[in-house]
């Protein structure tokens, strides 16, 4: 029965394997498979083995705790040496206790970089004034699990050993005037409430550089819709069209400047 069973699932494309329990399952691989964070695929995830990229991961986990998100942390580190390359500063809104952002320090060697990393976050969990009550409800039960990050000392911490890193704290959009750079090549969202990230996203498109990196943490994620329509509104009025990835994640670059239509 299990052997007509498989030939039956093959004829329609898909297998049936047993999954491994062995060590291999802790990095997310089954049968070769990527098995993390909502997401599982097939397809070449070998940036897993990479001795670099698992030097960045592991300082983003020692900021934090290894939440088991190689491949979104594999896609914010390939939009920062994309955005490395260009004239511009780094931002990030939505912190908490700085996985990505150590993740990409490291792998990028931050102090061996011209730019300034602005860190901006309440460092306290989602702020009431900006978020509405489902995502204040969702924000509270996250708070019960020991997921937010409560207080910056810590944080402060954690990246002293960089230089050219301003970490602000405070809600966005109050805060964003903080960030003094008039160019910015790489901005991260990933604030877990719609408000914030689309006042940060209108705020600081006209400092992005031609090319420069938006990357939206929670954009395509199950349960984070309201974010995906408050920035897919944003889009919407600009011309501009948000890729959706399997990652949960979202990704935008600023076009280069053309001749207008």
């Amino acid at each position: 029965m299990k052997q007509l069973i498989k030939r039956l699932f093959g004829q329609t494309g898909f297998t049936i394997s047993r999954k491994r329990t062995t060590s291999s399952q802790h990095i997310g691989v089954s049968d070769g498979a990527y098995d993390q964070d909502g997401l599982w695929s097939v397809h070449n995830h070998d940036f897993m083995t990479d001795k670099l990229f698992s030097k960045a991961y592991r300082r983003g986990c020692d900021a934090d705790s290894d939440h088991r998100i190689h491949w979104r942390i594999h896609i914010g580190i390939w939009a920062a040496v994309t955005a490395s390359r260009l004239e511009g500063d780094f931002v990030e809104c939505g912190v908490n206790r700085g996985f990505l952002s150590s993740a990409i320090m490291e792998f990028l060697d931050w102090n061996s970089m011209e730019k300034t990393f602005y860190l901006l976050d309440t460092f306290a969990g989602l702020a009431s004034d900006q978020s509405s009550p489902e995502e204040l409800k969702k924000g509270e039960a996250m708070t019960a699990k020991g997921y937010y990050c409560d207080g910056v000392d810590p944080i402060q911490r954690n990246f002293s050993q960089w230089h050219n890193v301003r970490i602000v704290q405070g809600t966005v959009p109050q805060t964003l005037d903080q960030v003094d750079t008039q160019k910015v090549a790489y901005l991260h969202l990933d604030m877990n409430c719609a408000k914030p990230e689309a006042a940060a996203i209108d705020f600081f498109w006209k400092r992005l550089v031609p090319g420069a990196v938006v990357l939206m943490d929670d954009y395509a994620y199950r349960g984070y819709e309201p974010q995906k329509h408050a920035l897919d509104q944003f889009a919407s009025q600009n011309g501009l069209l948000i890729a959706s990835l399997p990652t949960g994640q979202g990704l935008l670059m600023k076009p280069p400047v053309g001749p207008s239509r």
